[in-house]
């Protein structure tokens, strides 16, 4: 019998919503109650809920070389790192209203790596951190028709300043277990490719 969770979103209400902040981001502040296991209703919990809206993330994939495209830039919330605030990042956007997954992919690639992709797999959906914030995240492989490796990159209105690379696949992994790899998306990429690298670089060579 396939696994099953004990509830749906039918057993969570939501009592009051507001907004708590907003800027850069925004944050919402709920209140609200959900079914417990042992039967009956939670007192009413107040939540603050960060909301940033839903991200599209591709890992770029180049078979001919068997490299990645990585970008590389600086997280503020990173500040607290001891070795850099500086991150090595799959690319990601958010999705705007209208927009499929799939024009995210193409025009984040376009955007912060002068990259080109042909086709786009299907990695993972996730909430990184659904404890405390709304966002989810769509995570795809693209195969790589062109990329500006070396370059810097990134919408200069947004502050972006984006480095890209092109990393051997090898060596990418190695980053990954050597513990190098301290972004979530970047990490649930590469694990996923160490594990399907061999078939799909014979996949998009074929």
């Amino acid at each position: 019998m396939a696994f099953e969770l004990a509830f749906s979103g039918a057993a969570a209400r939501v009592l009051q919503s507001e907004a708590a902040f907003s800027g850069h981001f925004s944050v919402r502040r709920l209140t609200l109650q959900h079914r417990l296991f042992a039967g009956g209703w939670s007192e009413p919990l107040v939540r603050e809920v960060f909301e940033r809206g839903d991200a599209v993330a591709v890992l770029p994939y180049e078979p001919e070389t068997d490299c990645v495209i990585l970008i590389e830039q600086f997280r503020p919330g990173a500040l607290r790192d001891a070795h850099s605030p500086w991150m090595l990042e799959v690319i990601a956007g958010v999705v705007e209203a209208g927009e499929t997954d799939a024009q995210v992919a193409h025009r984040e690639a376009a955007e912060e790596a002068a990259c080109e992709l042909a086709e786009l797999l299907p990695i993972a959906s996730y909430y990184p951190s659904a404890g405390a914030c709304s966002e989810h995240v769509r995570l795809f492989c693209g195969r790589v028709t062109a990329a500006d490796a070396g370059a810097v990159h990134g919408a200069r209105d947004e502050g972006e300043d984006i480095l890209v690379h092109r990393i051997p696949r090898a060596e990418a992994l190695a980053l990954l277990a050597a513990d190098r790899v301290p972004n979530g998306h970047t990490l649930i990429a590469l694990q996923w490719l160490q594990l399907q690298g061999e078939s799909l670089r014979q996949r998009w060579l074929s």
